[in-house]
């Protein structure tokens, strides 16, 4: 079968696409290689993958002989106030838009990789699908336009349409923003580390296989319009990741607290019910398995700079 993964640059999308080429799939990647973190990461991450250059929000998608697409392209980053808002409305919002349009028109299934930010501070724990979405950053805000894009285009113009909130992924390749790569590489190098709060935030980490594992379960057995979690099987504090990582690389992390970050959420954690229930996905790689495979990663990047 022939599949479209766009972002495949990136963390996960890098991730699915070799997954999928493994399973014997054509896969085109598609990337547009935004500046939002250094691109070289990005072209390291499409090496030895099919990806085009090509910007989602101006210019089609071509999907003659595709089965399906997973879109998992868009900008990330809960810190998206201020003058960036723009980035995420075309990013996120206008290309999609016009990746739905594309697979409505042809008729292709569309798995959208979207977020546990479109809950903001949920008020029920594990939080199931069927929770108020009251997103508290500008990116769960676009993410959430996606969403409702995705249904409209579903119910307008017969979009086979499924969607996947995302919780916290980590592991090899992670975006160097993010929490826990920024922990590993500061533990490689020595460095300090800000931890933004006090770091009782906690957090359902996601091993990215097990996320990718969700993204082709859904794609080959979900029903369409289904919208589900894909969370990590435990949840853990900031202050834990940082404890289980000081043991795995058996250095200690120099802590510099900062207040929280706005748009930042004090708790996820996910109800997986659904998905295992109607595609029988759960996450399966413990915290510190995963941790450790990061861990790994990271030092021996370091190690070899």
């Amino acid at each position: 079968m022939k599949f479209v993964v766009t972002g495949a640059a990136g963390f996960i999308g890098s991730h699915l696409a070799e997954r999928l080429s493994a399973q014997g799939h054509d896969v085109a990647g598609i990337d547009s290689f935004t500046d939002y973190y250094d691109v070289a990461l990005k072209e390291e991450n499409a090496r030895g993958l099919d990806v085009q250059r090509l910007d989602l929000a101006v210019e089609d998608l071509e999907l003659d002989g595709v089965h399906g697409v997973f879109h998992l392209a868009g900008q990330p980053g809960v810190r998206s106030f201020g003058d960036v808002f723009d980035e995420y409305v075309n990013r996120n919002l206008v290309a999609s838009r016009r990746v739905f349009e594309r697979a409505a028109r042809a008729g292709v299934r569309v798995v959208f990789a979207s977020s546990s930010s479109i809950y903001g501070d949920a008020e029920r724990y594990p939080t199931p699908e069927d929770t108020e979405p009251r997103p508290i950053s500008p990116y769960g805000i676009t993410k959430l336009g996606c969403e409702q894009l995705a249904r409209a285009y579903a119910q307008g113009f017969g979009l086979e349409a499924i969607v996947l909130r995302y919780f916290t992924v980590y592991g090899p390749r992670q975006r160097p923003d993010m929490a826990v790569a920024r922990i590993v590489d500061a533990l490689a190098r020595g460095a300090p580390f800000e931890l933004y709060g006090d770091g009782s935030q906690s957090r359902s980490f996601t091993y990215v296989a097990d996320a990718v594992d969700g993204a082709i379960a859904a794609m080959e057995r979900a029903p369409a319009g289904a919208v589900y979690n894909v969370g990590g099987g435990a949840e853990a504090t900031m202050r834990e990741a940082i404890d289980a990582l000081e043991r795995i690389s058996g250095r200690t992390l120099e802590l510099l607290e900062r207040p929280v970050a706005k748009g930042d959420v004090r708790r996820t954690a996910a109800d997986t019910t659904a998905i295992a229930r109607d595609v029988g996905w759960r996450a399966t790689t413990p915290l510190d398995d995963g941790l450790q495979a990061q861990w790994e990663w990271a030092a021996n990047r370091v190690a070899a700079s």
